[in-house]
């Protein structure tokens, strides 16, 4: 029940976000969006439309006809999402004046609606527009998710072209650029982790020491040499971006001729990540 009014609270302030963006920025300043929310702007434009009205109608429809292709929890939440992002931009879309600069507006309408998205996606919720037509695609005709999600919004965006022109059109492309890195953000947190391989005859020691002097596990895994056809055991190591060094320093302490690949980690969880809440 916890996490359920949690989730409730975060699709409220994501969709209130998300809103705002539309019409306070988008709309006064002339641009764009993808998605239903970009077909309702490119509506108000044309023909002077609510893009509230017009949003909710659309997704309406779509979560209508989708209904059966998403899990239920997802169905629930993406009716309490896509509903308030309608009328949170029914409620303020009239009587914004335009900032003057569309670049700025672009920027900071990418960044807040892409705060807002995050916090909508972070609850396995959607918006319930564009991509649940393309999880029915996905569903009846194998469609792959992200590149029909991809498409449709590259239509919306275009089609825009006709309405708002050439150059608000390219300061959409980049509003979208800068939302989907807010949103990712949003949605992989602000502590990006690590994920160190280490090949080295003396993997065991180097493990031993990492437990002891970062307070972290260390895994090692049994291999062996394809070039010099010998057996080299390898450690495997989940730290923050911050620790690198001091993890560099202790492998160079024990092994200076260990051979280390360093990757991004999406998502962490468990194991000693979860001594701290033990």
């Amino acid at each position: 029940m916890g996490n359920l009014f949690r989730d409730i609270i975060f699709i409220t302030l994501g969709a209130l976000a998300y809103a705002l963006s539309v019409t306070f920025l988008i709309i006064p300043n002339n641009l764009g969006d993808g998605g239903l929310t970009g077909i309702s702007v490119i509506l108000h434009y044309a023909f002077g439309w609510s893009p509230g009205i017009v949003n909710f109608i659309l997704a309406t429809i779509v979560i209508l006809i989708g209904y059966r292709v998403l899990p239920r929890r997802n169905i629930f939440l993406t009716v309490l999402a896509a509903p308030l992002i309608s009328l949170f931009i029914f409620i303020t879309e009239n009587n914004i004046e335009p900032l003057g600069d569309p670049l700025v507006s672009a920027i900071f309408a990418g960044f807040f609606g892409g705060i807002g998205t995050g916090l909508i996606f972070r609850t396995g919720s959607s918006m319930g527009g564009t991509s649940v037509i393309a999880r029915m695609l996905h569903h009846t005709l194998g469609w792959d998710l992200t590149r029909t999600n991809f498409a449709f919004d590259a239509v919306v965006v275009l089609s825009g072209l006709f309405i708002i022109g050439t150059l608000n059109t390219m300061y959409t492309i980049i509003l979208l650029f800068i939302g989907k890195k807010a949103s990712d953000l949003i949605i992989e947190g602000l502590d990006p982790r690590k994920a160190v391989s280490v090949i080295s005859t003396q993997a065991p020691e180097i493990t031993d020491e990492v437990i002891r002097q970062m307070d972290t596990s260390a895994t090692v895994f049994k291999g062996y040499g394809g070039y010099l056809k010998k057996e080299a055991d390898m450690s495997y190591i989940i730290i923050n971006k911050y620790q690198l060094m001091k993890l560099k320093r202790i492998i160079n302490s024990v092994d200076d001729k260990a051979f280390v690949v360093i990757h991004d980690v999406r998502d962490v969880f468990g194991g000693s990540f979860s001594w701290g809440k033990k």
